[in-house]
């Protein structure tokens, strides 16, 4: 499972994003913070996460719709089938065309809908998470990918 997991928990975009952002905080801020006392971890906690809002949605979003799609390391590296993320699983049905029986469906002798209904109600499922999450981060988008592009 972790051969799944480690490869993809650091991108090097993101970090060149987040640093980027990070470096571009006014200098005064963190002057002042200083001069009060503050450590570079409370630093961080009370100046630079509350003002790294923008760029932590975005990072989130780029992780999200990044790997949420992906199943090829997964298709790798895992052979138990009971592992498998949901897109794999889904890959399954839609590409390989494995069939859905009765039972699979919580049908008890009733007829089978179509398949193509059936592949097209799996294509929803692995749609509909990120189609309600990104109107959440959407507004926080345009301020967090430019960030670090111009400076000024």
């Amino acid at each position: 499972m972790w051969a799944v997991i480690v490869p993809v928990c650091v991108s090097a975009f993101n970090v060149v994003v987040v640093r980027a952002y990070f470096v571009g905080l006014p200098g005064a801020i963190i002057d002042s913070a200083r001069i009060d006392g503050a450590s570079e971890w409370q630093l961080f906690r009370h100046i630079g996460l509350p003002l790294s809002k923008a760029v932590i949605a975005v990072i989130g979003l780029f992780y999200g719709v990044g790997y949420w799609n992906s199943f090829f390391n997964a298709l790798l590296y895992l052979n138990d089938t009971s592992k498998w993320p949901l897109q794999l699983v889904l890959r399954t049905y839609v590409v390989n065309g494995a069939e859905l029986g009765s039972q699979d469906l919580g049908l008890s002798g009733e007829a089978v809908p179509p398949q193509t209904q059936i592949q097209m109600a799996i294509l929803m499922i692995s749609i509909i998470p990120i189609l309600v999450v990104y109107p959440f981060i959407q507004r926080h988008f345009a301020k967090g990918v430019l960030t670090g592009a111009v400076k000024g």
